[in-house]
């Protein structure tokens, strides 16, 4: 299973949030802003800063997709 986080980018979209901001306000790195925009591994502390600056839970966040070979 992949992680996809097409989710927290709609999410953004629709709070009128840039991922510049998000990075502000939920104090991660902009290492942590690449990662995401690739689908890559984020630690849950991250995941966790940044459902506390969106006032969200994870399900608004990400998504578990199948991997293409299954």
């Amino acid at each position: 299973m992949a992680v996809s986080y097409k989710k927290l980018f709609h999410k953004l979209v629709d709070e009128d949030i840039t991922s510049a901001q998000l990075q502000q306000m939920a104090g991660y790195s902009a290492n942590i802003t690449t990662r995401l925009k690739n689908n890559a591994y984020i630690s849950l502390e991250t995941i966790e800063k940044i459902c506390s600056a969106l006032d969200c839970t994870v399900d608004d966040l990400l998504e578990f997709v199948p991997d293409s070979a299954e």
